[in-house]
């Protein structure tokens, strides 16, 4: 059986963000995520992460200007700065929460541009070569277009592609399956051949991204399949629950008995 985290941008949001990590243990799970900690004092997080007993295992590194629709700096040139120091912003959070893998967002930019494909990959080893010096592995991740219009990194081949050609072994896919159904389907297929470089996995339900189960995809067989494929890794539960996050949760239940 997979290991659940609770994303806590996505789930427990009835909450303020601090007391998520409590509501999350107190209804099982042992993991949690989320996309940026940033706003908050790494140490408070620190603070509530232990008082909940909960372990972080993902979030993701700055942005850039989310409100002015920044969505990651790794491809873009002329952000390379920036792009460096929220690495190290990234990893100091990292070693304060004990979290052992980072997301790295490419941004809003053409894959199709050599100059930008050569931005994404040399800021990549560069904050590999960080990233290893403290123990952590990082993560990309195809997005689709409907939900993130013009990301750089919106196709799995892509992303195989440039991890065989960056030849970092802490820098591997983080796969989620709701994107994964919208770009091009073939979830189980996928899976399987891209479990060797595969690092973290997400779910939500197709297409309302609400509780697993909701929609178009058997996602209680793919998370059976994942133990078949023996991936051993967490899932996170980055979905938008349809109602309040614990009356959602019964599909985990239903899951376990099926």
């Amino acid at each position: 059986m997979p290991r659940l985290a609770a994303n806590l941008s996505m789930m427990f949001t009835e909450l303020p963000f601090e007391e998520r990590f409590q509501a999350a243990a107190d209804a099982g799970f042992e993991a949690v995520e989320f996309l940026f900690p940033y706003d908050w004092p790494m140490d408070d997080i620190a603070r509530w992460r232990e008082a909940a007993g909960v372990e972080i295992v993902l979030f993701n590194l700055p942005p850039g200007a989310w409100k002015a629709g920044d969505r990651g700096l790794a491809a873009l040139p002329d952000r390379q700065s920036e792009f460096r120091q929220s690495v190290s912003s990234a990893i100091g959070y990292a070693q304060a929460l004990g979290a052992p893998r980072l997301h790295v967002m490419a941004g809003i930019a053409s894959a199709d541009d050599p100059s930008r494909r050569a931005c994404y990959l040399e800021n990549l080893r560069f904050a590999s070569d960080l990233a290893e010096q403290n123990g952590i592995t990082l993560l990309i991740e195809p997005l689709n277009p409907r939900d993130m219009p013009g990301y750089f990194l919106s196709g799995f081949d892509l992303a195989a592609d440039l991890l065989d050609e960056l030849g970092c072994e802490n820098v591997r896919l983080q796969f989620d399956i709701y994107h994964r159904q919208i770009l091009c389907g073939d979830v189980l297929t996928g899976l399987a051949a891209l479990m060797p470089l595969i690092g973290h996995v997400q779910v939500a339900s197709v297409p309302s991204r609400a509780e697993p189960g909701s929609g178009e995809l058997n996602d209680f067989r793919i998370l059976d399949a994942l133990d078949e494929m023996g991936y051993e890794g967490f899932v996170g539960c980055e979905y938008r629950p349809a109602g309040s996050t614990k009356d959602g949760l019964g599909w985990i239940d239903r899951w376990r008995d099926a």
